[in-house]
């Protein structure tokens, strides 16, 4: 009489990721493979394999390889590209990972405003990219996310020295009938950067 052994646990530590050629080998289910990544990756959403420091995991992570294959089987998986990027920046502080996957997701869903409004905040507070930010909360605020986004977006550009592309965010505002308190705040800005840089 054979007997089989009980088979062990998988360790974490064993955890292999999809290489990149998976789309090529899907032979037509893309969208099950997609998905099947997917159930694996939300059971794992705070596996970092290769820790930095306590709050940070290094960037490419082994989340970010599943979720980046997720995205490449099913680019029309908006679930996965927007709570797998915050999976990355929020939960396993993969800061770079998280960028590549926005950077992919506002590409495949251009009209979501909070997907913008998350990669914009992201930009902002990860990548130190003011000008991206703003450029991110200017397309969420054109999209329908609350008025006070454009705002924003014109602050974070004239603080960062860009005072054309503020004085453009300024003037789309004014065409579009923006609440005048938010103009007026936007204006005095731009002309206390202008001083500024006199």
């Amino acid at each position: 009489m054979t007997r089989f052994e009980k088979p062990q646990a998988l360790k974490r530590s064993d955890y292999i990721a999809p290489p990149d050629l998976i789309t090529y080998l899907a032979a037509g289910t893309k969208v099950q493979m997609s998905d099947s990544f997917w159930l694996r990756a939300i059971q794992d959403f705070d596996y970092c394999d290769s820790v930095i420091n306590q709050k940070e995991c290094s960037g490419k992570s082994w989340l970010f390889k599943i979720i980046n294959a997720v995205a490449d089987l099913d680019p029309n998986f908006f679930e996965a590209h927007y709570y797998g990027a915050l999976a990355l920046t929020i939960i396993i502080s993969d800061y770079e990972g998280a960028s590549a996957i926005f950077d992919k997701a506002v590409v495949h869903f251009p009209k979501s405003w909070m997907l913008f409004y998350a990669a914009g905040y992201h930009a902002l507070v990860e990548e130190k990219n003011k000008i991206k930010a703003a450029k991110l909360y200017l397309e969420a605020g054109n999209l329908g996310a609350p008025s006070w986004v454009p705002l924003m977006a014109g602050k974070l550009a004239a603080d960062a020295g860009d005072i054309d592309y503020s004085a453009q965010i300024l003037e789309g505002m004014i065409a579009m009938n923006q609440q005048p308190e938010y103009v007026e705040r936007l204006k005095k800005k731009l002309e206390q950067k202008k001083k500024d840089i006199k």
